[in-house]
């Protein structure tokens, strides 16, 4: 099982020096991949930096870290315009970038950015498809019921052949979701307890079988928290998620009401348990 880590955006807010040296750290520490959330327009002037901009300049600091935008709320944004976001993340990190997207759950950010939010799943199973043909090929021909696209491509493409696409969604995922994952997804960031993780999963494997493809191919990534109401925990935590054959574990530092520096400490602190516990050392 391979760990990764949340780069925690939200408490080191303006910090940046405390941002890149965090991403140098968990580079340097091994991890496999660093986690920001998206969010466009927040409620109450909360704080969160646009994760794209910021990979794209965290990968001139980092060298074998992966990055991960998670989850991008697809259906707020224009598909052929992300798909050049993404890509051109992508060539920028030598071919770090891993996608993760969703579709929301807020009617009034999707007003305020002039969308609908009652279309948003059916929006998003299009521009998944269209997305991952903007990533592959040259030119494009394609006609959706959003999307109408003749002969025309992004440039550059991405380094990867297959840029991973992750979806993310409720605890336990409705069938549409359940059926997104199946068909789209290389990867499924996983909300549910481990008690529920065998019959979510084996949701997501029919639905992956009947679109034709491998189960297999479909990975997954539980999140743990190593500070707050439940420190006490991450251990076992971690250990659990290992046992059920999970392929990634995203700590997060999170929730305890750390300073910058306080960051930095704790993941220096948990990382050699927690890469015992994944089997890693």
């Amino acid at each position: 099982m391979k760990l990764g880590v949340s780069l925690p955006v939200r408490e080191m807010k303006d910090d940046l020096g405390a941002i890149r040296a965090f991403a140098e750290l968990a580079d340097d520490l091994g991890y496999a991949h660093l986690r920001v959330p998206d969010m466009i327009i927040r409620p109450n002037g909360g704080h969160l930096h646009e994760p794209m901009m910021l990979f794209a300049w965290l990968a001139a600091y980092t060298k074998r870290i992966e990055l991960c935008p998670s989850v991008i709320v697809l259906p707020m944004r224009q598909t052929a315009h992300f798909a050049k976001q993404i890509a051109q993340l992508d060539v920028l990190s030598n071919g770090r970038a891993r996608l993760g997207v969703g579709i929301g759950s807020s009617p009034e950010q999707f007003e305020a950015l002039g969308e609908d939010f009652h279309t948003r799943g059916a929006r998003c199973d299009e521009q998944l498809d269209l997305l991952r043909q903007l990533l592959t090929q040259d030119t494009v021909d394609f006609t959706g019921r959003w999307h109408r696209i003749d002969n025309l491509g992004i440039c550059p493409r991405p380094v990867r052949a297959h840029l991973p696409i992750w979806y993310g969604g409720a605890s336990v995922p409705s069938d549409p979701v359940v059926r997104r994952i199946g068909r789209y997804a290389d990867g499924w960031f996983v909300l549910c307890s481990p008690e529920d993780y065998p019959g979510v999963r084996s949701r997501i494997d029919a639905a992956a079988a009947q679109a034709g493809r491998d189960p297999q191919d479909i990975q997954t990534e539980a999140g743990v928290a190593v500070v707050g109401p439940r420190e006490d925990e991450w251990q076992d935590r971690v250990a659990n998620w290992r046992e059920t054959g999970l392929d990634y574990v995203c700590l997060r530092t999170l929730g305890g009401d750390l300073t910058s520096q306080q960051h930095l400490d704790k993941l220096e602190e948990v990382t050699p348990t927690a890469r015992a516990l994944a089997g890693l050392d």
